[in-house]
């Protein structure tokens, strides 16, 4: 029998959930709108201020991880406890906790990767970085060649070390993010 994701360590956790990149795929976007309605029915209406597409799926001809990333921005007024029953209840699993942040996942099993799947982060309205750096790297088609390059780099030394993949991309993350705001200064707003 095999033991339950709660019950493995972190190692395990890598080892069956390795880092893995494939040709972007346009079925991402789908999967993205089908997940997007979904999250529509889950949470008050009228509390959610914004659902977005993030990450390198949302990305035009770059390798990535076979993962949907979304953005769920919500109002100040709605508690995130209360968001995080809903979403428990309809099939995610908490990755993460902080003030005003949760992140969640939808797609790992005992058996590794289920066909779909997500990567949802939760924050309140307007904590949205992720957005800037997406747009920065679809109108900068040869930025977003660039960070391809260093996700297949690191994708090599880190495929069991989803930690230290994530850590190594900061830097690029950080720069190009501090541009984007510049360039696209309250365009979130």
């Amino acid at each position: 029998m095999a033991k339950a994701l709660s019950e493995m360590t972190l190692e395990e956790l890598w080892q069956l959930f390795p880092i893995f990149l494939v040709q972007h795929k346009e079925e991402w976007n789908h999967w993205y709108q089908e997940e997007e309605k979904r999250l529509l029915q889950l949470l008050p209406s009228k509390s959610i201020k914004r659902i977005s597409h993030i990450g390198s799926t949302a990305i035009s001809n770059i390798w990535a991880k076979n993962i949907v990333d979304m953005l769920l921005e919500v109002s100040k007024d709605l508690d995130l406890q209360y968001c995080k029953g809903q979403l428990l209840n309809a099939g995610y699993l908490l990755m993460s906790e902080e003030k005003n942040r949760m992140s969640f996942n939808k797609g790992y099993t005992e058996a590794g990767f289920a066909k779909k799947v997500f990567h949802l982060h939760l924050r309140y309205q307007g904590d949205h970085d992720e957005l800037y750096f997406r747009d920065y790297l679809r109108e900068h088609p040869k930025v977003a060649k660039k960070y391809e390059v260093l996700k297949l780099a690191l994708w090599q030394k880190y495929e069991h070390h989803r930690d230290a993949y994530t850590d190594a991309k900061t830097d690029f993350i950080k720069k190009y993010t501090q541009k984007a705001k510049e360039n696209y200064k309250g365009r979130y707003k």
